[in-house]
């Protein structure tokens, strides 16, 4: 029953996202009071159903109730209760249903508590975020459909992929797809923007709010992403330049622009046009990575289906949102005008041309992904672009990118001096050269590289915490109150800043110090490797719930106490494929990292890593994220703004 109950909720979700196109943007035009009042009501209303959708939906999934297609596709009675939840979304159907949930619930939250939005505002919002939430329901229902039924129902299900039968893909689909659709609010409140070719305190209160709080989410799925596929592929890499981690990776290179440029929006009233721009392209990069692993238009390990009909959808979907959105756009922008003027050399200035490195960061990936897609379909030539290329086109742009990270904080708004910043960032520049130094020591001179890469961690990291050490000694004559009263976004920006540097850290001492053997061994054998000594104590068949193994244990000596390190060779009889479980031991100096491969006659094949520094790529990672969510709950982003309406169009052109 749980399906018919969550099938006739998704048919009442689409006719209400479709009232919630309709009636708030005809009641915004004709200053219809109801009619604006029916459309916070419906997306409301839309979000209940929604989730009673996804509860049936996941029901079904942990009750084994086979006689549900996708159920029998994607679960069984031997898969451990946690991972037949997360089967809920480990499917096209089920993590389409996720992202229309999530949309939903957005939509709701703007219904329920955008009162301090000017009506019209808030109606506008609305019907175009109903417009999204009605075409992906119709993407759902009559492409996509979860809920159709088995008959006669088998007695056993299937699988769900083993590769997603871990932890950490739990959690990563659904805090990924919350910034992808986070980033719907921005793009609905740009377009309303657009219709009414004015933008007010509001609009600028509201805005960076939505932006942070759907970079946070993205921001910490990729990392968790990377985590995943360093620890379950068994391939001993934290990034692969895969098409669909490029797909996640864009809007994060352009989100990261737009939470600056809407900073300075708020703040000054400049580069409102540019953060429209943002909005639109941010939320249409996310739809494109939703297109890219349900079309089979590319290959990855991260796919969802490869059904070209479902990609033509969505394709059209992004068509239509993307070219109708940039139409407007094209329209309106003329009369769209800010009001603050600045110096290049001010903080305007800086998060101007740090905007324009992220969008050259993100065109730079863009053609990595899309450029043999392009030519195949020109010639019929195939190529692969993989990590050389990015290393020359990639590494060149985002290394000064990462150098005026520093500048922006120490920069004052609207004008600056270029030799009172310097001297500002004088402590910053000094570590960074002691690291360069110490780099060359102990690398010589064809360590300059990596010399240079230490040398950046050193500068963003202590840029980052003078941040702080410079707003506490301007009151240190009350310290204890200076540092009580220090805004929590100032907080949020130092240690954000500072996993950037972490981040760094680890890319340089993976880079530049990874090591790596290949061999075959058995019981009793001994190989010397980093530093350590590993033995193969125990090659023997372990059962796990739904799998059998063959694992292997090794003693490691060396580098401070023994200890034991396992890795499997996973084989699922259901779906009839094979997994690799490594072995890693983590330290802040670095991972060892142990995978074993195929038997042979002469032993296993063993596969050993030494990563040094690895882990702080990830540890920056989730301090990025934190300091995004330190920001979030700063009381003056959570405040409503005023009403007054401040028409753009009025306002003087910028000198941008």
């Amino acid at each position: 029953m749980s399906a018919e109950v969550g099938q006739f909720a998704l048919i009442l979700a689409l006719l209400l996202a479709l009232v919630q196109a309709v009636a708030p943007l005809w009641g915004a035009h004709r200053g219809d009071g109801v009619l604006m009042a029916v459309g916070r009501q419906a997306a409301l209303l839309q979000a209940v159903f929604v989730s009673v959708a996804f509860g049936c939906l996941a029901y079904a999934f942990v009750t084994c109730d086979f006689s549900v297609s996708l159920v029998a596709q994607h679960s069984n009675t031997a898969q451990p209760a946690p991972y037949r939840f997360a089967a809920t979304w480990g499917s096209h159907e089920g993590s389409m249903l996720l992202w229309v949930l999530i949309l939903a619930l957005c939509g709701g939250v703007l219904g329920a508590f955008g009162g301090t939005l000017r009506e019209t505002l808030q109606a506008r919002v609305l019907g175009v975020q109903g417009m999204i939430a009605a075409s992906f329901h119709g993407f759902l229902l009559f492409t996509s459909n979860p809920f159709l039924r088995l008959d006669p129902a088998p007695l056993e299900g299937m699988e769900l992929n083993p590769l997603l039968q871990d932890p950490g893909l739990v959690m990563h689909p659904p805090v990924l797809y919350a910034g992808y659709v986070g980033f719907s609010v921005a793009f609905c409140f740009a377009v309303a923007a657009l219709i009414e070719g004015r933008v007010d305190a509001a609009w600028a209160r509201w805005v960076r709010p939505w932006v942070l709080a759907a970079w946070i989410p993205l921001t910490l799925g990729i990392t968790l992403g990377s985590a995943w596929a360093y620890y379950e592929l068994g391939w001993g890499g934290w990034w692969f330049w895969d098409p669909v981690e490029n797909a996640s990776l864009m809007p994060w290179l352009l989100g990261t622009a737009l939470l600056h440029s809407a900073l300075v929006l708020e703040r000054r009233g400049a580069l409102v046009s540019w953060t429209i721009l943002l909005c639109i392209l941010t939320f249409s990069l996310s739809l494109v990575g939703t297109f890219l692993v349900r079309s089979g238009i590319l290959t990855s390990v991260h796919a969802f289906a490869v059904d070209p009909k479902r990609g033509v959808y969505v394709l059209g979907i992004i068509a239509l949102t993307t070219g109708l959105s940039l139409a407007l756009y094209g329209w309106r922008a003329p009369a769209i005008r800010s009001g603050a003027l600045f110096q290049p050399v001010s903080r305007e200035g800086g998060i101007t041309l740090n905007n324009l490195f992220l969008t050259a960061l993100c065109a730079t990936v863009f053609l990595g992904t899309f450029s043999p897609v392009f030519i195949e379909m020109l010639n019929k030539d195939k190529i692969s672009v993989g990590p050389p290329y990015y290393a020359r086109t990639f590494a060149p742009l985002a290394i000064p990118l990462l150098a005026l990270v520093v500048f922006g904080p120490l920069l004052n708004w609207k004008r600056d001096d270029w030799r009172a910043v310097m001297k500002r960032a004088r402590v910053p520049a000094a570590m960074a050269a002691a690291a360069i130094v110490l780099g060359l020591a102990f690398n010589g001179l064809k360590g300059v590289v990596t010399a240079a890469g230490l040398g950046l961690a050193a500068w963003l990291i202590v840029g980052s915490a003078l941040i702080l050490v410079r707003r506490w000694w301007a009151g240190r004559a009350y310290l204890a109150r200076s540092i009580r009263t220090t805004p929590r976004s100032i907080v949020g920006l130092t240690l954000a800043h500072a996993g950037l540097g972490l981040l760094t850290l680890g890319i340089t001492g993976v880079t530049a110090w990874e090591s790596d053997k290949v061999l075959s061994m058995r019981e009793g054998d001994t190989v010397a490797f980093a530093g350590r000594t590993l033995t193969l104590t125990a090659f023997e068949t372990v059962q796990g719930p739904n799998y059998q193994a063959r694992e292997a244990r090794f003693t490691v000596k060396g580098q401070g106490a023994p200890y034991v390190l396992s890795s499997q060779k996973r084989f699922y009889p259901t779906a009839q494929s094979q997994t690799t479980e490594a072995g890693i031991k983590v330290t802040p100096l670095g991972n060892l990292y142990v995978s074993v491969g195929e038997e042979s006659p002469t032993g296993v094949v063993v596969r050993l890593w030494n990563h040094p520094l690895i882990v702080w790529i990830w540890i920056g990672g989730f301090l990025m994220g934190a300091g995004g969510a330190v920001s979030l709950s700063d009381r003056r982003l959570r405040l409503g703004a005023a009403t007054k309406v401040v028409p753009v169009s009025a306002q003087p052109a910028p000198a941008e």
